[in-house]
Order: C-alpha cells, then sequence, then structure tokens
C-alpha cells in the first residue's frame, strides 16, 4: 500500500478488529512522539509560522477543535456532492431518464391515438394504469446508485463527519429535480402519443400524479434499502411492495370489490392508488365518449348518462364504476405528500436505530 494508506490504516480504530491492540499501539507511538526532536522542530516551525500571521496558538486550537458545522451547513455540502456525483455517474438517473424514455415510446405505439370512443375507454384505463404503476415499479433500478451512497455515508457516520438527517436530506433534496425531468420527458412523449384529454390543465395534472408517484416510490426504495441494504433482498421487498400496491389500488379490482382486510390494512396507504384515482377523474371527468349509434336514433350505450341521447357517455360515469370516490383533488395530494413524508421519516428511523 501507499504511505498514506499505511498511515491511515495505522491511527485509525474505527474499523480496528481488535481496538485494544490498536490503542496500545497509538500509545506507544505518541508516547515516542512527545520526547522526540521532530516533535520539537515541529512546533518551533508551527510557532514561528503562527507569529508571522499574527495569530494566537489558542485561536487556532479552539477554531480547529470546538467548532461543527451545522447541519444546515453539513446538508448543503452533502447536495452539491451529490449533484457532482448524480451528473457525472450516468448509472444514477442517466440510465433511469432513457429507461423511462423507452417506456413511454413504447405506451405510446402500443396505445397510440386513441379515439374518444366507447370501446376505447378500457384502453385509456389500462393506459393509465400501466403509466403510473409500471412507472412506479421501475424505481428498483435506483437501488444500485443508493446502496453506494448508504455504503458511504456508513464509513463517514463512523467517522463522526454526520448523521442520518443530513443525509437522508440531501438524497432527497437531489432527487426532486432529476425525477421532474423524468416525469416531464416521459409525459411529453406519452400523453399525446396516446391522445388523452387535450388540454394544458389535462397534461400538467397528468405530470403532477407521475412526479408524486415516482417521489413517493423512490423513498420506498429509500426506506427498504435503508432497512436490507443488500441489492438482492431490498430488489425483492421493493418489487413485492409495488406488486402490492398494483393488486389493492382499486385499478385490477374496484375498491368495492376488496375484501375488508386489503381494503383496510393496505388500501389507504396505497399511494398508487391515490395516483390512479387522480388520473382517472382528470381523464374521464372532463371528456366525453362516442358510443355506437343504432337506427331510429337510438344508441348502445354501456353506460346510462344524461348524453345517451346525443350517443355520448359522459366521462365521469367511469371512475364511479372503478368505486373512485369524487374526493378533491387537494386531498390526495396532501394524502401523497403525507405517505413520501412518512417513508423518508421511517427510513430515518432505520438510520438512527441501525447505527454501528
Amino acid at each position: 500500500m501507499n504511505p498514506a494508506e499505511f498511515v491511515l490504516d495505522f491511527v485509525n480504530t474505527d474499523f480496528a478488529q481488535s481496538k485494544e491492540d490498536v490503542e496500545q499501539q497509538l500509545g506507544e507511538v505518541t508516547s515516542s512522539w512527545y520526547p522526540s526532536d521532530q516533535k520539537k522542530a515541529t512546533d518551533d516551525e508551527l510557532s514561528d509560522e503562527l507569529v508571522r500571521n499574527s495569530m494566537g496558538v489558542e485561536i487556532i486550537v479552539d477554531t480547529i477543535y470546538t467548532s461543527r458545522p451545522s447541519v444546515m451547513s453539513l446538508t448543503a455540502t452533502l447536495v452539491h456532492r451529490a449533484f457532482l456525483k448524480s451528473y457525472r455517474d450516468v448509472v444514477v438517473y442517466g440510465i433511469r431518464v432513457a429507461m423511462y424514455l423507452g417506456l413511454a415510446l413504447l405506451m405510446g405505439t402500443v396505445w397510440l391515438r386513441l379515439e374518444p370512443t366507447q370501446s376505447n375507454i378500457p384502453a385509456f384505463v389500462s393506459a393509465i394504469f400501466f403509466g403510473g404503476a409500471f412507472m412506479s415499479f421501475m424505481a428498483v433500478a435506483y437501488i444500485p446508485a443508493f446502496l453506494e451512497d448508504f455504503n458511504t455515508f456508513r464509513v463517514e457516520r463512523a467517522n463522526g463527519l454526520y448523521g442520518p438527517t443530513p443525509f437522508l436530506v440531501a438524497n432527497f433534496l437531489v432527487s426532486l429535480p432529476y425525477l421532474f425531468c423524468i416525469t416531464l420527458v416521459f409525459s411529453l412523449v406519452e400523453y399525446w402519443l396516446s391522445n388523452f384529454r387535450p388540454a394544458a390543465d389535462g397534461f400538467f395534472t397528468w405530470v403532477m400524479w407521475l412526479f408524486l408517484d415516482l417521489v413517493a416510490a423512490e423513498s420506498l426504495v429509500v426506506l427498504v434499502t435503508s432497512l436490507v441494504p443488500i441489492f438482492v433482498v431490498a430488489l425483492a421487498g421493493t418489487a413485492f411492495a409495488n406488486g402490492l400496491w398494483m393488486c389493492v389500488g382499486g385499478s385490477l379490482r374496484p375498491v368495492d370489490g376488496l375484501n375488508p382486510f386489503w381494503r383496510y390494512a393496505f388500501h389507504y396507504i396505497d399511494y398508487q392508488s391515490y395516483v390512479f384515482q387522480g388520473m382517472m377523474h382528470n381523464e374521464f371527468n372532463q371528456r366525453n365518449f362516442t358510443c355506437r349509434p343504432l337506427v331510429e336514433g337510438q344508441c348502445e350505450c354501456a353506460y346510462d348518462t344524461t348524453l345517451k341521447s346525443e350517443c355520448l357517455i359522459k366521462g365521469d360515469v367511469i371512475p364511479v364504476s372503478y368505486g373512485l370516490g369524487d374526493a378533491p383533488a387537494t386531498y390526495s395530494v396532501f394524502v401523497m405528500v403525507a405517505i413520501i413524508v412518512a417513508y423518508r421519516l421511517l427510513a430515518w428511523v432505520v438510520l438512527v436505530w441501525k447505527r454501528e
């Protein structure tokens, strides 16, 4: 090893297998250092330098040994380092941007230019479900990058540099702009290719729900990986959790059809259910769908609405048929934010509990 690594290994007791032997070794070194000529020469050189700079030894000592960076300062430093890592390391977010762009092209060409007709209603619903659920599921791609940061955190925490609060806050702040860019890139391609409701408010509402979806999914990844920092186990745990959320979210089976256990134990804490509900209302509440006309002015409509005589279906009956309530969007957004905060707080509790 090079001299710097040797010296670091020689004086660092944090990772020694036998701390008693290392401390005894350091004791012998320090007891030999204090009466040595090298220490006297070093002290004389330091004193001369301090005199030249008109500074007192005690001021320097106080500055070095008694001051400690604040949590805000530590967080800012970690944010700066994480931003450098994120754009230098393509694995962190670059590959995910390409992956979600490919997913958008896939979805946009499979559900290509859907017309607002009765026969296409199931296709719109499945596209909404797949867009939210699969984007959430693929957040597992963040596990390797977070494991790298987590292992760095463990070493630096053991050296007393910072705790879990600056680490998790910096991780959260750095992720937000990247997740928003991923959401925007995905939505710009998929939303218009599939011909969802062609309105600016519809598009930006879609972006909002997918952004919250990705933030919640990444927060789940942080929680699970903090709890079990082993790649395969974290991958399996996160995938299982996302599979559970898909099953009880109200898209594959209406909420009213869920048995009481799954409904009350998991549905109401399922972030994917709020995303699906919000996106369904966003797409259908302000859109009408044509149904097939019959002879003599009759229309064959699968849903009986006030527009049946015009061979139209009012879209607001579609979410109701899936058992999705008409709760205000602000309420669902509040619940999503609460779930995200809960995941991050639980990750903080895990890191505090697992202090080594």
